[in-house]
């Protein structure tokens, strides 16, 4: 069985030092092995930003897409094995700005993938410029006079949009983190997990030191009730989206590819796709 090492490659990740990006790397590498998984069992597909560069550092397939595309390839990819296990990654940039559109549609679909976002609430890779995630005021290289756009609220929009999976987690916290990765894998659909991962670089005000003062853990929120989707958009909306933990998971509505009538139990990537020459002449002709 497959260790936390066997998910390690190496390849030295190049983040700056304290970025909230390590911890999510060592999670996921940690629930992959928790829920006995082989590196040839996982595909880790990302987009462009400093997170993308995530899917290079994890012994397992791996895929590094344009901005904002991880979503339609790791579907693709899903669709094409299913017996593999599909996780999105990507930055609050990446899933809620460009690719805001895929977002939406793989939420709605519930297609049977782990998306991982790490929402550090600016651009990094590009030096410092304001996000999706970016507050009303927040003083960029882009805003210098702060900027005048309301942030997105990611997680209400997931429950708005039909999400069956909704979980929101903090960099330091590798326990809950690994714990919450896990069981989006478990969900037979489409799991959505906000991490929020400081970037120490250019984010002086999302800090460490700032989450810690503001985020509030679900689990001392006392009768807190992760299947009632009315309770997570009060509780949501109640703490401005800042807590922790799984928020609200629907195990009744069915997974995309259960719903496909005809869908094969046998993955596209190992069928058998040859033609006999009788068939093959009678579709050529169609054209001829």
């Amino acid at each position: 069985m497959a260790t936390f090492k066997d998910f390690r490659n190496n390849v030295k990740p190049n983040w700056c030092p304290g970025c909230g990006d390590f911890s999510v790397q060592a999670a996921m590498q940690r629930a992959a092995a928790n829920v006995g998984l082989e590196p040839e069992n996982l595909a880790v597909v990302s987009g462009i930003g400093c997170s993308g560069r995530i899917s290079g550092y994890i012994n397992s397939y791996g895929f590094h897409g344009i901005h904002g595309r991880s979503l339609p390839i790791a579907q693709g990819v899903k669709m094409a094995n299913r017996d593999l296990t599909v996780i999105a990654s990507g930055g609050d940039g990446d899933g809620f700005a460009i690719g805001m559109g895929h977002t939406i549609h793989a939420i709605r679909r519930n297609i049977d993938i782990t998306y991982i976002v790490m929402d550090n609430q600016i651009y990094g890779l590009t030096k410092g410029q304001t996000s999706p995630r970016s507050a009303a005021g927040f003083k960029t290289k882009s805003t210098p006079q702060g900027s005048i756009e309301q942030a997105i609220s990611p997680m209400e929009m997931a429950l708005t949009a039909g999400a069956t999976f909704v979980a929101q987690s903090f960099s330091t916290d590798l326990k809950d983190l690994t714990a919450l990765i896990e069981a989006g894998i478990k969900h037979k659909g489409f799991s959505l997990i906000n991490v929020f991962s400081p970037c120490v670089t250019y984010n002086k005000v999302n800090t460490y030191d700032w989450f810690k003062e503001n985020l509030t853990k679900l689990s001392d929120v006392e009768g807190y009730d992760p299947s009632s989707r009315e309770l997570a958009m009060q509780t949501l909306m109640k703490h401005d989206g800042l807590v922790t933990g799984l928020i609200y998971q629907n195990t009744e509505r069915k997974s995309y590819q259960e719903m496909i009538n005809g869908y094969s139990e046998t993955p596209l990537a190992n069928a058998d796709l040859t033609l006999d020459q009788e068939y093959f002449d009678k579709l050529t002709a169609e054209f001829v």
